[in-house]
């Protein structure tokens, strides 16, 4: 099946682009929704998410069991968005993060359908004040380079632009 990782920071276009791209397929399209609305920001970011889909999609809120979620469904393309709260979600849990990522990393390999994942690339930034704010970029950080080097294609987003990436030649 046809992978796909949208990385960018916040606000990039980067969940745009790749419902976009999902939406090239025929229905029903799967939308795998690991935000959990823990305050009212996040309830509202939720909605507008939800709204700016239409009835051809179906959401499977999967905040940690998203691998299962992802070897469940079978749809016209999977939209999974988007790692980095997963990645949250599982931390937090204080689950075990290697083994949820290499549980991730197979689920992707048997995706049933076109499989588009959505991350923020939070590497770019200040570096975090706290031992726990380190701890989750270094994971996401892993967690990216990890997932785009099992997916056939990987675009880093920035404006609402993507740009493609590739592996270097060395």
């Amino acid at each position: 099946m046809a992978t796909t990782l949208f990385l960018g920071g916040a606000r990039s276009g980067k969940s745009r682009l790749a419902q976009t791209a999902a939406e090239r397929f025929a229905a029903p399209l799967i939308y795998c929704a690991t935000g959990q609305a823990f305050d009212d920001e996040m309830a509202e970011r939720i909605a507008r998410h939800r709204a700016d889909r239409d009835a051809r999609w179906t959401t499977i809120d999967c905040p940690v069991a998203l691998p299962a979620a992802i070897r469940e469904a079978v749809g016209g393309a999977i939209l999974v968005d988007c790692l980095t709260l997963w990645l949250t979600n599982v931390m937090l849990g204080d689950h075990d993060v290697a083994a949820a990522r290499a549980d991730l990393l197979a689920a992707i390999g048997a995706a049933r359908a076109p499989l588009f994942l959505v991350s923020n690339e939070v590497g770019l930034g200040l570096v975090p004040e706290t031992p726990l704010g380190r701890a989750f970029r270094d994971e996401a950080g892993r967690l990216n380079q990890a997932v785009a080097g099992v997916v056939e294609r990987t675009y880093f987003v920035a404006a609402g632009l993507a740009l493609r990436l590739q592996p270097p030649d060395i």
